[in-house]
């Protein structure tokens, strides 16, 4: 079978999807899960070439082809400092960008993504009678943990520390009664939905089955109205949903976003523009931003 995948910077690259390219994939994921959990080490090219049987420059191309960036530019972008520097270099809290989004831009997720609350009988049995299927992905920003209910998606989160137990954990207190099957094959599609909206992909579009405090929903409402490349305030999130005083409540409420990325709380950062306080990791947190830099993305 041929599918298109559009590349980070908007240029389209046709190829076969064989068991060589999911392999390519998943050891790009598997790298860049490597760097986030080691960027303080700022391993470099022949390293990371070495740890994925790769030629150096065979691994370099492969890996610049799927994310858009090269190794050492994407490290470049996770060190503390370059980041920190990134960001205020005009990507620091960007109110007026927020202000565009709630206007109606045609690219933002809430035009792709249908949040959708839980019952109160399924909030108060705490997913007793649910089936969640869910499993791991690669993708061009390391591997996610995705699940899914007959509603929808209901969990989205990445690997912190190389740990994949963590992110299962979570997922599992989320919906603490509910079964769960490990289910790779069906959950796949959602997992090519996901980069493809996160890319800008209009054609592709997710129901969000999820549950929280009225707050919290209307807190996740608003952070889909955050356009791609633009970062805001904890503030500015309170304002736009007149509560200009829960700045701390907001906090609390992006923390337990529990769909990460189509819900984009890594676009929320301190006044100040430091970049930390993401439950993925600050290291992951930095690479998105790096990614979204300059509307790159879509």
């Amino acid at each position: 079978m041929i599918y298109t995948m559009n590349r980070i910077g908007g240029q389209g690259f046709r190829r076969y999807y064989s068991p060589m390219v999911k392999l390519a994939e998943q050891i790009v994921s598997d790298a860049i899960d490597y760097i986030v959990a080691h960027w303080q080490d700022q391993p470099d090219l022949d390293a990371l070439a070495r740890r994925a049987g790769y030629d150096p420059t065979h691994f370099q191309k492969t890996f610049t082809q799927m994310v858009g960036l090269s190794p050492k530019k994407l490290g470049q972008f996770l060190h503390a400092r370059h980041a920190r520097e990134f960001l205020l270099s005009g990507h620091s809290t960007l109110n007026a960008a927020y202000a565009a989004g709630l206007s109606g831009n045609g690219r933002l997720h809430d035009l792709f993504v249908t949040l959708e609350a839980a019952t109160p009988g399924e909030i108060r049995k705490k997913g007793a009678g649910l089936l969640v299927r869910y499993a791991f992905h690669p993708t061009p920003i390391g591997d996610i943990l995705i699940a899914e209910t007959d509603r929808g998606l209901c969990w989205l989160g990445f690997v912190v520390g190389e740990d994949r137990e963590i992110g299962i954990t979570r997922l599992r207190a989320y919906w603490p009664n509910a079964e769960f099957i490990q289910d790779a094959q069906g959950t796949s599609a959602s997992a090519e939905k996901i980069i493809g909206i996160w890319r800008g992909d209009k054609k592709s579009k997710l129901n969000l089955h999820l549950h929280g405090t009225n707050f919290q929903l209307q807190v996740w409402h608003a952070l889909m109205k955050i356009p791609c490349g633009a970062t805001v305030s904890y503030q500015t999130i309170a304002h736009a949903i007149d509560r200009p005083k829960a700045s701390r409540a907001v906090g609390s409420a992006v923390g337990a976003n529990p769909v990460s990325l189509l819900i984009p709380c890594h676009r929320v950062i301190q006044g100040s523009g430091i970049v930390e306080n993401y439950g993925w990791g600050t290291p992951r947190k930095k690479l998105i931003l790096a990614l979204e830099s300059g509307d790159t993305v879509y």
